[in-house]
């Protein structure tokens, strides 16, 4: 079985985001850090090159003989979008991103976003709660 590539490392946060190059991105993530502690509770970690996680559980695939660690939560700031990983999918939550603001969903749990002007931020907020207490009731962390 091949491990997982993306995995918990011990790279600095600070350094990551000091090195986002567009400065708009750069801001929108360090304030998406803020929001992400006060949320969480957690610590970041970097997890792979470019993903800052908070918290972590152990999953086992239905599908495959695939395990893991992976974040609870956490984001990106990508070159096209900033991306935010709702663990929990989106599901339940509709009636939360009607009122998000501008955004795009794919891949069952990625949100993205241009800026974080384009959103509420409670909202954002609310669906990271809702994802995290959903992720720690499942896997009982």
């Amino acid at each position: 079985m091949a491990e997982i590539k993306t995995q918990k490392t011990t790279a600095s946060v600070t350094a990551f985001l000091e090195a986002v190059e567009d400065e708009g991105k750069r801001k929108d993530a360090q304030e998406l850090l803020k929001i992400f502690e006060e949320v969480s509770k957690e610590k970041p970690a970097m997890w792979g090159g470019s993903i800052i996680g908070f918290g972590q559980y152990h999953y086992k695939s239905e599908r495959s003989k695939q395990e893991g660690d992976w974040p609870l939560t956490g984001f990106s700031p990508r070159k096209q979008n900033l991306t935010i990983y709702i663990m929990s999918g989106f599901g339940d939550q509709k009636k939360l991103l009607e009122k998000l603001g501008k955004h795009k969903v794919s891949g069952g749990s990625c949100l993205y976003i241009k800026h974080l002007s384009d959103i509420n931020v409670d909202v954002l907020k609310e669906l990271i709660k809702a994802s995290l207490k959903y992720m720690k009731e499942k896997y009982k962390v």
